[in-house]
């Protein structure tokens, strides 16, 4: 994997660093991570590494387009490296798990909009928010504890 990322690095113009390296990888190993899980794995496989640095590597990989920045919204920004597609994520509303979902329908952007004013669409952002079963099941107990059965009426 570290020669292909290594690889993958250089075809895009980016400086081989162990930082990015890192970065790269946690990305790969843990979709949909934020900046500041990104933080924590990083430090957990190389040692120190500012937050700054950290922003700093996003920014260069978003803009390389070697890894996607998604921010739903009230959530903070978050990373994959699933680049070569235009899918959508499906957001759990109770514990914020998040999926890729392939496009609905269609061909890339997947949706066409209505009026594009003039624009050359090339994707579309779609979010589906619910709740996952582990949440639903979770919200079903709650409930049947907050409901008095006849016998406690």
């Amino acid at each position: 994997m570290s020669n292909d990322v290594e690889q993958l690095l250089r075809s895009h113009g980016v400086q081989i660093t162990a930082q990015r390296l890192a970065i790269m990888r946690a990305v790969s190993l843990r979709p949909h991570v934020t900046a500041d899980e990104l933080t924590d794995d990083v430090r957990a496989r190389i040692g120190t590494i500012s937050r700054q640095a950290v922003y700093d590597t996003l920014g260069v990989l978003v803009d390389k387009n070697l890894i996607r920045r998604i921010q739903p919204a009230g959530s903070p920004a978050r990373f994959e490296d699933r680049v070569a597609d235009n899918h959508h994520h499906l957001i759990c509303r109770g514990c914020g798990n998040t999926f890729d979902i392939d496009c609905a329908v269609g061909t890339v952007p997947c949706l066409t909009a209505a009026d594009d004013h003039g624009f050359e669409i090339d994707e579309a952002e779609v979010v589906y928010w619910g709740r996952c079963p582990s949440c639903l099941k979770a919200t079903s107990v709650k409930t049947k504890k907050l409901t008095p059965t006849k016998e406690q009426r």
